[in-house]
């Protein structure tokens, strides 16, 4: 039987990914900034389309290192799953950035700043967790961020029924109408892949825990 030289695992990995989630940690910071401050707004989605683009090049490289190394340092189709998921977050806070812009809304609403709120603090725990992949012993704290972000998109949840409820009770403009329930959608898609996120760290802590 012939024994195959010992292949070290490829770690670049996770210097993608944690590149990836600081990427996107920034994208919802500018996001948040947009809505609290409603100034040099071209400026700010400016920034956040460059990061989503370099968003898109990360995961690239990722798939690419894939096809490249022959052993990872967890499953292929979990380190896959976790860039596209990832990248995800990023391309719905782009879009919720860009609706906002294109449209030209007067000024973001109160929920708006409240969904904004919760995307930076998902983005935030999604960072934390990426960061505990390359040690075993950090496995449980990632659970423990994924609760964590379970618990914001459920926030995300109520307050986008909130604002849809409002909207539709105190507008009567059915553009605004249609331009805010598009915006609200692509906010509360943003947490909503944040979950989808922390459910893949939570597939690969528990087979690895």
């Amino acid at each position: 039987m012939v024994r195959l030289p010992f292949i070290p695992k490829e770690h670049k990995f996770f210097d993608l990914f944690e590149e990836s989630a600081q990427n996107t940690v920034k994208a919802a910071q500018t996001l948040k900034e947009v809505v609290d401050n409603w100034q040099i707004v071209d400026s700010l989605v400016a920034e956040i389309t460059e990061m989503e683009h370099r968003g898109d090049t990360i995961t690239h490289q990722v798939i690419s290192l894939l096809h490249r190394t022959f052993v990872t340092p967890f499953d292929r189709e979990d380190i896959a799953l976790l860039a596209h998921t990832m990248d995800d977050v990023l391309d719905f806070i782009h879009s919720a950035a860009d609706a906002m812009f294109i449209y030209k809304i007067e000024n973001p609403t109160e929920r708006a700043k409240q969904l904004a709120d919760i995307i930076v603090q998902g983005a935030a725990e999604v960072e934390k967790a990426v960061r505990g992949l390359r040690k075993r012993s950090e496995l449980k704290r990632i659970m423990e961020r994924c609760v964590e972000i379970n618990r914001l998109e459920n926030m995300a949840d109520r307050v986008y029924r909130a604002a849809m409820a409002e909207l539709f009770e105190n507008t009567t403009d059915i553009a605004q109408v249609i331009i805010w329930r598009e915006i609200y959608g692509h906010m509360e898609s943003a947490t909503d892949r944040c979950e989808d996120v922390a459910d893949v760290l939570e597939g690969v802590a528990l087979k690895h825990a």
